[in-house]
C-alpha cells in the first residue's frame, strides 16, 4: 500500500491546486529578491546623505544579510517544528513592519538595526517556501517546479530596479523605495493564511487525521484516482527542545545526516552566492565610481537581473535534462568568468554591459538549480532545517562580503582580480560537489544512497531536531 507522501508525490499537476500554491510562495520569493537588491540602490543614496565611506555603505548590505543569515537558521527550525504554514505567513509580516519602519529612520545607525530584523523575517522566507512548494509538489515535475521558483527572483530584483530608477527624482528617494513594497508584502501576508499545511510535515508529525484531511482534498481537486494509502507511524521525537538548543540540534542534524552532502551543501551555497550577492550589492556603485550617473548605474543592474529572468526559464528546462550536478558544476564558473571579464573591459563603450548581462543569464541558470537541488538532499525532517542552515551560512559569509569588498578586496586587488579570487573559490566548491553529493533528479524526496547519507534516527536521549 502507497504512502500519503506517495499519493501527493505522485498527483497530477493542477495550476488551481499546486500552481496556487507555486504562485503564492514565489511572490514572496520575489520580496526576498526586491529587499536584497535594494541595498545595492541604497547604498549611493545613503552614502551622499549620511557622508559615508565605502566600507560604511557595505554595512548597509551587510546588516539586512546578515539579518536574513539569523532568519534563516530561526525560521528554518520553526517551520519544522511548528509547521510550514504559520511560519510562511509570519515570515514575511515582520518584513513588512520593520521595512516601514526603516523609510522613517531618523539617523543611520537605527536605519541599520531595522534592516537587520526586517531581514531576520524576510530570511525565513526561502527555507519555508521551498520546503512546503517542495512537498506540495509531484515527483515528476518536482525540479522544474523548484527551479522555476527561482524565476521570481530576477523578475524581483528587475521590478526593484525600475521602481528604484524611477523614483530617483524624488526628495527622500530612499525612504519611498523601501515603503513602496510594504503594503504588497502586507497583502501577500493576508492571502497566505489561506494556505494548506503541507500533509507531508503533517504526516511526519504523527497529525494522521489533518494530513488525510489535506490529501483527500488534493486528490479531489486533482482528479486523481481514488485509492487507499497509509500514514506512518512517526519516529518518536523531544519536541520540548526549544531554543538555542533546538539550533544547535538542527545543526547536529543535518551533519549527523551525512557531513559529505551538508558539507558540499554549503560550499557550494556559500561560494555561489558570494559572488552573486557582491555583485548585486556592489554594482551600482561600481558603475557609479567608473563616472556613470545614478540613471546609468541603476540601469546596469537592472539589466543584469532582467536577462536572468529568461535564464531561469532555461534552467527550469534544463534542470531535468542535465541533471542538477551538471547544470551548477558547469554555469557557475563561467558566471564568474564573466565578472573577471566585465572588469577587463571596464572602460570600453558597450563591453561591460555586454558582460554583466552574460553574467546575469549564467548565474540565473546556477541558482535556481542550486536551490532544486539542496532542498532535495535531505528527508523531510530535516529539509526545511537543512536548506536554512546551508542558506544561513552563504548569508552570513555575504553578509560581511559587502564590507569587505568595499574596503578591501577592491581597493587592494582591483576588480579583475577580486573577481578571480572568487572564481577559484567557485570552482574548487564545484569539485567537492561532484565527488561528495548524488544526483536528486528523478529521486522520491525521501530516497538517500547508502553510500552517501546515513539514515535519520533519534540519538539515545536526545531528538534529531530540524
Amino acid at each position: 500500500m502507497k504512502t500519503g507522501s506517495q499519493i501527493v508525490q505522485e498527483l497530477p499537476w493542477r495550476w488551481g491546486v499546486q500552481g496556487k500554491i507555486f504562485i503564492i510562495g514565489g511572490l514572496g520569493y520575489l520580496f526576498d529578491a526586491y529587499d536584497i537588491a535594494l541595498n545595492g540602490f541604497l547604498m549611493p543614496l545613503l552614502g551622499k546623505e549620511f557622508g559615508l565611506s565605502l566600507s560604511e555603505r557595505g554595512l548597509v548590505a551587510t546588516a539586512n544579510l546578515i539579518g536574513m543569515a539569523v532568519g534563516a537558521i530561526v525560521w528554518g527550525g520553526i517551520a519544522d517544528r511548528i509547521g510550514r504554514k504559520r511560519a510562511f505567513s509570519v515570515t514575511l509580516l515582520i518584513f513588512a513592519v520593520f521595512s516601514v519602519l526603516a523609510a522613517f529612520s531618523p539617523t543611520y545607525w537605527l536605519f541599520l538595526a531595522l534592516r537587520f530584523l526586517a531581514g531576520v523575517g524576510l530570511g525565513g522566507c526561502i527555507p519555508v517556501d521551498y520546503a512546503l512548494v517542495g512537498e506540495f509538489s509531484p515527483r515528476k515535475y518536482r525540479g522544474r517546479v523548484l527551479t522555476a521558483l527561482d524565476v521570481w527572483w530576477p523578475v524581483g530584483v528587475t521590478l526593484c530596479g525600475l521602481v528604484s530608477t524611477a523614483m530617483l527624482p524624488l526628495d527622500g528617494n530612499w525612504r519611498w523605495m523601501l515603503a513602496t513594497m510594504t503594503l504588497p508584502a502586507l497583502l501577500l501576508f493576508w492571502v497566505r493564511r489561506g494556505i494548506p499545511e503541507s500533509p507531508v510535515y503533517l504526516a511526519e508529525k504523527g497529525r494522521e487525521a489533518e494530513a488525510r484531511e489535506v490529501i483527500d482534498d488534493l486528490v479531489a481537486r486533482t482528479g486523481a484516482t481514488v485509492e487507499p494509502y497509509a500514514i506512518p507511524s512517526p519516529a518518536e521525537r523531544d519536541d520540548r527542545v526549544r531554543g538555542l538548543t533546538a539550533a544547535v540540534e538542527q545543526l547536529r542534524g543535518v551533519w549527523r545526516f551525512s557531513p559529505r552532502i551538508t558539507s558540499a551543501a554549503w560550499l557550494v551555497f556559500a561560494t555561489v552566492m558570494l559572488v552573486y550577492y557582491a555583485a548585486l550589492s556592489w554594482m551600482p556603485t561600481i558603475l557609479k565610481e567608473e563616472g556613470q550617473g545614478d540613471t546609468a548605474a541603476f540601469f546596469g543592474t537592472t539589466l543584469m537581473s532582467g536577462v536572468g529572468i529568461v535564464g531561469v526559464l532555461v534552467s527550469t528546462v534544463l534542470v531535468d535534462v542535465v541533471g542538477r550536478k551538471w547544470l551548477i558544476g558547469v554555469t557557475a564558473p563561467l558566471a564568474t568568468l564573466a565578472l573577471v571579464a566585465f572588469a577587463l573591459v571596464m572602460k570600453m563603450p558597450t563591453a561591460p554591459l555586454v558582460a554583466i548581462a552574460v553574467f546575469g543569464f549564467l548565474m540565473q541558470l546556477t541558482i535556481p538549480a542550486m536551490y532544486a537541488y539542496v532542498s532535495e538532499l535531505y528527508p523531510t525532517p530535516l529539509r526545511a532545517s537543512g536548506f536554512g542552515w546551508a542558506s544561513s551560512v552563504s548569508r552570513v559569509l555575504t553578509g560581511f562580503a559587502p564590507l569587505l569588498f568595499g574596503s578591501l578586496m577592491w581597493p587592494l586587488l582591483g576588480l579583475p582580480l577580486t573577481f578571480g579570487v572568487l572564481g577559484l573559490a567557485v570552482l574548487a566548491a564545484m569539485v567537492w560537489m561532484a565527488v561528495a553529493a548524488p544526483e536528486t533528479r528523478g529521486r522520491a524526496l525521501d530516497e538517500t544512497g547508502e553510500a552517501t547519507a546515513a539514515p535519520v534516527r533519534p540519538a539515545p536521549g536526545k531528538a534529531v531536531r530540524a
